[in-house]
């Protein structure tokens, strides 16, 4: 800038030879000055070695700010290095330490400027090419105060502000959250490199029951499918209540050119289930998906495995209805003992005496009566049918149509004392013999029939995977009365080899522990549903108690459903663990949001939204839920979805 004496045409002064222009210059001394005042303010800055490898560093609280998360803030060349879910370590200034994860962002922020400040918009929306400076910020959970020993506890006070924030190793993250197991769910969304797994010799993890919940499309089959795998590969027992026959395929490698390109991506190779640890089950008398399967079987109900409540309520019997239905089952009970059918007579007093201590402990709201068989108790309904009609009834039965048969039902079924109304006793008989018209139950009874009862024993093998086809039962009646069937079986043949597992450690021995049980229940809401749960009592209660002893005895309950909303409430009161794939309804988002806990709201928010093979996973040994990029299955599904 000129000075006054150059615009009036005065000459510069000159000192030493050079042109005195004005500027002030600084004191020869001024770098000694300097250090003195360093010296005098303590010496040099030493750098904080908190903040070695930091990444960030958290901001200051708002008046909106939430308990156990903070705010970090990064600088412009670690924006990127804190994506969804990533685990980081804050070295709060006084002295504690904290693990978070990021459960939003990151978000790119200008330095200087609003984001939307009208500048940034007019730049941005002309195509200009001002960057400003930016930073990156992301919100963190605290998942707790880290000790000296790297034990975790909950917080009780938060990082201060300005404390350096640290990215974990894979190693610490995998310790952090604790994903280590030998069942393979998948890999963790924002660092496919940290695996998660479930452990499958944890009893406080599995054995505490499953739920796998999602829309159609959302890839339920694929994470069940490959369960499956991975659960059959550690040792498990694992059996498969297949209502639509889509697992039946199950021995085979997948060859869906959508699933190999998944595998291939995630370094995994197509395989089916070994065939000689694999059966196949369905119905006698019905089709199954897969005829050609290698070990394929046919199995019949046993009536006497029914409770005769579940019975009554899966028939959806009205009050008069059921009044005669305990009536005829009380009935054939009576004319069984005199026809020595249960108890047997023929056979030792030991036998007889041994027979009469187990009909004592017969709890009927969890079993039927030993023998008991459906043809048998329909003749009992329809000779009390015919006895109000005033009519003959020639008995089905061989037993009954003796001279001590019909005796028998003469002595029992007299027309005082007995409920009366013929048209209750009719649809009695017409819902029972509907069941008995399918032909599934009691076959082993009949000569030359093949079909045998399930071998629950057998089924309980470990490493073997037993798939039960219920997709030609036609009603959902009959798949109902099999689940029930062998619900019930699989926790009778479990809780024997459970005691004799205790028994024999009382004495001081080391016997092999009792198989671990995973059973599957495919379509859960069919079997049990909201609309009916207030009048199937009696079935929802033989639920909960093999679920609530299963927990303690190795086995495991898996719930899978694709209509949520028609499960019980009560059913996720047995469930600790979840695998959430893609839910869009908002009610029931919102109805699962108060039944789940520990699922923060950035992830309930992120569940509509989730891309095919996505799930937020929630099982007791994870540190806490984590959205998670499921693996594909090796295995062959009949239907992908």
């Amino acid at each position: 800038m000129p000075t006054p004496s150059t615009r009036s045409g005065a000459v510069p002064a000159r000192r030493n030879g050079q042109e005195d222009l004005g500027i002030a210059r600084p004191p020869e001394d001024l770098l000694q000055q300097v250090q003195a005042d360093v010296n005098q303010a303590g010496g040099e800055l030493v750098s904080d070695e908190d903040r070695v490898g930091s990444i960030g560093a958290t901001m200051f609280d708002l008046p909106g700010s939430e308990d156990n998360s903070v705010t970090v803030v990064l600088p412009r060349e670690h924006a990127q290095k804190a994506p969804s879910q990533s685990l980081l370590r804050i070295k709060s200034r006084d002295g504690r330490k904290y693990l978070g994860i990021v459960t939003a962002g990151p978000f790119a922020e200008p330095d200087t400027l609003r984001a939307d400040s009208h500048l940034l918009v007019t730049v941005t929306a002309r195509g200009g090419i001002y960057l400003p400076p930016y930073h990156g910020r992301v919100k963190v959970s605290i998942l707790g105060e880290e000790l000296k020993n790297g034990t975790l506890i909950p917080p009780r006070l938060r990082p201060l502000p300005n404390s350096p924030v640290i990215s974990l190793t894979q190693a610490e993250v995998v310790e952090a959250l604790r994903t280590a197991g030998d069942i393979r769910l998948g890999s963790l969304v924002g660092a496919s490199d940290v695996l998660i797994n479930v452990p499958s010799h944890k009893k406080f993890v599995l054995p505490r029951h499953l739920a796998v919940l999602g829309t159609t499309g959302g890839g339920k089959s694929t994470t069940v499918s490959r369960l499956i795998e991975q659960a059959q590969a550690a040792g498990m027992a694992v059996i498969l209540l297949d209502v639509e026959g889509e697992y039946t395929f199950l021995h085979e490698p997948a060859d869906e050119k959508t699933m190999l390109d998944a595998l291939a991506e995630r370094g995994l190779a197509a395989k089916g289930i070994p065939a000689e640890r694999m059966r196949l089950y369905h119905l006698v008398g019905r089709d199954t998906t897969n005829p050609q399967h290698p070990h394929r079987c046919e199995f019949s109900l046993q009536f006497a495995q029914l409770s005769p409540y579940a019975v009554a309520e899966m028939l959806d019997m009205n009050d008069a209805q059921e009044d005669r239905f305990r009536f005829a089952y009380d009935t054939a009970k009576a004319i069984m003992r005199d026809l020595g059918i249960c108890p047997q007579k023929n056979k030792s007093k030991e036998e007889v005496d041994r027979q009469e201590k187990l009909l004592l402990r017969v709890d009927e709201f969890e079993r039927g009566w030993p023998r008991m068989t459906l043809s048998l108790l329909l003749d009992v309904v329809s000779k009390c049918l015919a006895v109000v009609n005033k009519t003959d009834y020639e008995p089905y039965n061989a037993e009954l149509r003796t001279e001590s048969g019909r005796a028998a039902l003469a002595k029992h079924i007299k027309p005082k004392g007995m409920p009366s109304i013929a048209s209750s006793w009719g649809k009695l008989k017409s819902s029972l013999w509907r069941l008995h018209r399918l032909k599934v139950f009691d076959r082993h009874l009949v000569k030359r029939q093949t079909a045998r009862p399930l071998n629950y024993g057998e089924m309980l093998e470990p490493g073997r995977v037993s798939v039960v086809d219920l997709s030609d039962t036609g009603m959902t009646q009959l798949a109902n009365f099999a689940i029930a069937d062998l619900l019930r079986g699989i926790q009778g043949v479990q809780e024997t080899a459970y005691r004799r597992f205790e028994a024999a450690q009382r004495t001081g021995l080391t016997p092999p522990a009792p198989p671990r049980v995973l059973l599957i229940l495919e379509e859960a809401h069919e079997f049990l549903s909201k609309e009916r749960i207030d009048r199937m009592d009696t079935l929802f209660q033989q639920l909960a108690r093999i679920a609530k002893r299963g927990r303690k005895r190795w086995l495991s309950l898996a719930f899978v459903t694709q209509l949520p909303q028609h499960l019980p409430r009560q059913i996720y009161g047995l469930v600790n663990s979840y695998i959430l794939h893609k839910i869009t309804d908002a009610q029931v988002v919102r109805e699962l949001q108060q039944t789940v806990s520990g699922i923060d709201e950035s992830l309930w928010k992120r569940l509509p939204g989730l891309a095919p093979g996505q799930a937020i996973v929630s099982f007791p040994h994870l540190a806490r839920p984590l959205l998670v990029a499921m693996d594909p299955t090796p295995c062959k599904l009949r239907m992908v979805d």
